[in-house]
């Protein structure tokens, strides 16, 4: 059985929620997982894989990210290991692919870490779920790139069938440095 860690950074719980969804389907398949948040993720030395999960805020993931990866570079490399990052962007065709995406380019060219399996999810618009200066943004940028502005919107961008199917091929140890999964 392995010990599997998944990291997460979630500003709006989204990037949680597919985390909590990656747990359960990698617990059905016999691994033994610790959730945690990068404020309190425990060694690495505990654990045989570790996946990392980050949501986009205002256009980049949050600076704690990119510090532990930098920091725990060694330790990663150690061990089977994935990335994964939520976006809004990632919502279309162009750019919902590790290859694709910009957010994941620029994390990919800001750390000196290279993930073993790669993905990019599309996260959930709640204009509700906002503070008024946030969902004015939000709003504006959705306005110039043709995407939903309605202020009373809430729609969940993700594709869980991507979801499972990541999941399972990390829980199968499948990918190699630098391959999308």
């Amino acid at each position: 059985m392995s010990k599997t860690l998944i990291l997460y950074s979630s500003v709006h719980g989204h990037t949680h929620k597919i985390c909590e969804r990656i747990k359960q389907q990698l617990c059905e398949q016999g691994e033994n997982v610790t959730l945690s948040t990068f404020a309190e993720a425990p060694s690495l030395t505990e654990f045989d894989k570790v996946l990392i999960g980050a949501s986009i805020r205002h256009g980049k993931h949050n600076p704690a990210v990119l510090t532990y990866v930098n920091e725990h570079k060694d330790e990663l490399d150690s061990k089977q290991n994935g990335f994964f990052s939520v976006s809004l962007v990632a919502r279309k065709p162009m750019k919902n692919t590790a290859d694709t995406n910009p957010y994941m380019q620029a994390f990919l060219s800001q750390v000196s870490w290279q993930p073993k399996m790669l993905e990019v999810f599309g996260g959930r618009l709640n204009y509700g779920g906002y503070g008024a200066m946030d969902r004015n943004i939000i709003r504006f940028i959705m306005w110039i790139t043709k995407g939903p502005t309605d202020p009373n919107v809430d729609i969940d961008f993700t594709d869980w069938n991507k979801v499972e199917a990541f999941a399972g091929r990390f829980a199968n140890q499948s990918g190699t440095v630098g391959q999308a999964a």
